[in-house]
């Protein structure tokens, strides 16, 4: 009797001729038909939840409290802040009208970014704090080290490898990451005439426009170059934001140029009495950085175009002292974890502060100057028996160490 017992899946009661495969339970069997179903209908419910998870872990604040925000890591560049806080809460507000399932026919469209300013000004760093800010995925890539395909280099599809990465390879968090192109003025062609020429830096251009619009990128999950047999991740870049920053170091020209005037040290024309000759990047245009050298296509791809002013000796003397993670914050606590007490004198701190000035490097100089007069006392400090409790760095100390230190950027008289 045992041997006329047709096996039938207990869930469709197809008997297994019809079904491809039958499995096998304790109590039962199932088919592939029943279980591709049930496959599906777990997909579609985990999205769902998937998606108000993305809403909840989103710390979606206003523009003005995501400027406030930025105000205790990053001094100055109050224009800069708030035209980042209103594409950022914009562009994660259109995410959360994507996710609403809205019935509304208005469809809104991504504003990425590009911020122009000098080495040391904050870009990165606004980047950075935006994204622990709104707790989403962040990465960071050089422009210069990408290619488009058949080239030496790194294709530009590896920048979404590396957001993947940053996110755990959680997809779904990955697709409302934001991501920073640094250095993105490297990849200007020469001139913004098109040439009869191939300039593999234009090539790298277009190579970047699917990737900062409306595309699905198949990357390898370990990075580096496609493989034909390597198993990819589908990632779309739709809620992607991206966030480009350069120098465009000599771009005051091209700004002068348009406007009919000259830089500072030049003669002045005669209509330019109203233009402050001394911060021409506050005037940068989308024109100016086709003349410089980027293709129209990728400038259309970065509506929001914002700059950084000049650090002074004011606020690289604030951003020293006053943000959360201040420098000089930093060495005191890693001090007070060695049971001592750290005190700068105020001359010290002019000195660092000079010092950066003079060598044009931004907040970025402040660190390697700090560096140089700091590595004694704490290459020392940590063997000390005697365990001091308090240490001063006094202007003496302080030049004698930068007179010594092994760097040649670094004379003081």
């Amino acid at each position: 009797m045992a041997k006329d017992t047709v096996l039938k899946c207990s869930l469709c009661n197809r008997d297994k001729k019809e079904a491809k495969i039958l499995i096998a339970g304790i109590n039962g069997h199932v088919c592939d038909n029943c279980i591709t179903q049930a496959y599906n209908l777990i997909k579609e419910e985990s999205s769902g939840d998937q998606k108000q998870q993305i809403q909840h872990s989103l710390n979606l604040l206003k523009p003005q409290a995501i400027k406030a925000k930025l105000d205790e890591y990053v001094i100055g560049q109050d224009d800069a802040k708030k035209i980042l806080s209103v594409a950022v809460y914009n562009h994660f507000k259109r995410i959360s009208h994507v996710a609403k399932d809205s019935k509304d026919d208005i469809e809104l469209d991504k504003s990425n970014l590009i911020l122009v300013g000098e080495t040391g000004t904050g870009k990165t760093l606004m980047a950075r704090t935006i994204a622990r800010l709104l707790n989403v995925p962040f990465c960071i890539a050089d422009a210069t080290v990408f290619t488009e395909a058949g080239y030496v280099g790194e294709d530009v599809e590896s920048i979404i490898t590396r957001l993947l990465q940053a996110a755990d390879y959680d997809v779904a968090a990955a697709e409302r990451g934001i991501v920073f192109i640094d250095e993105i003025d490297k990849i200007s062609r020469k001139g913004d005439n098109p040439s009869l020429t191939r300039d593999i830096k234009e090539g790298t251009q277009q190579a970047l426009l699917k990737l900062l619009e409306d595309s699905v990128a198949s990357v390898p999950p370990q990075g580096g170059r496609k493989h034909p047999d390597a198993k990819m991740i589908q990632v779309n870049t739709k809620n992607i934001l991206f966030i480009c920053g350069g120098a465009f170091d000599g771009i005051e020209k091209k700004i002068a140029s348009r406007m009919n005037t000259q830089a500072v040290g030049y003669s002045a024309s005669v209509n330019d009495e109203k233009i402050d000759k001394g911060n021409l990047l506050q005037y940068v245009s989308p024109q100016d950085l086709k003349s410089f050298g980027l293709i129209p296509e990728l400038i259309g791809r970065l509506p929001v175009l914002t700059y950084l002013k000049p650090l002074d000796k004011e606020a690289l003397r604030r951003i020293l002292t006053e943000p959360k993670n201040a420098i000089i914050k930093q060495y005191k606590q890693l001090f007070k974890m060695e049971g001592t007490r750290l005190d700068f004198e105020d001359a010290v701190l002019d000195l660092i502060v000079e010092k950066a000035y003079e060598f044009k490097l931004g907040a970025r100089g402040l660190r390697g100057i700090c560096e140089a007069i700091m590595t004694d006392i704490m290459y020392s400090l940590p063997g000390d028996e005697k365990q001091t409790k308090q240490f001063t760095i006094t202007l003496e100390y302080a030049m004698d160490k930068l007179k010594t230190a092994r760097l040649n950027h670094l004379h003081v008289a």
